[in-house]
């Protein structure tokens, strides 16, 4: 339709302007079903044979966090002088 017909009926809310995007997806040269698990850690039978060279490994991440340290707890004769301070301020 030329630009002012259509200018026209959009106006008159006849026509409804969509647009369709379509993708065409192929097998790339690194395609496979199969599912490698990159390796984590080099061992010294790797070393040794020279397998490390051929094999993927895990790419590091040094911007993650660790494991939070397990907190610690109260000595026994802390909390046995915690309870008695407990006692003499309720007694007064």
């Amino acid at each position: 339709l030329p630009e002012r017909e259509r200018t026209e009926l959009k106006r008159r809310k006849l026509l409804l302007e969509v647009t369709l995007k379509s993708y065409w997806i192929r097998k790339g040269s690194a395609f496979s079903t199969a599912v490698a698990r990159p390796e984590t850690e080099l061992t010294p039978e790797m070393i040794a044979t020279g397998s490390w060279r051929q094999l993927p490994f895990k790419p590091y991440n040094f911007s993650s966090l660790g494991l939070p340290p397990a907190c610690g707890h109260l000595h026994p004769l802390l909390k046995v002088r915690s309870e008695l301070r407990q006692i003499f301020l309720e007694m007064g």
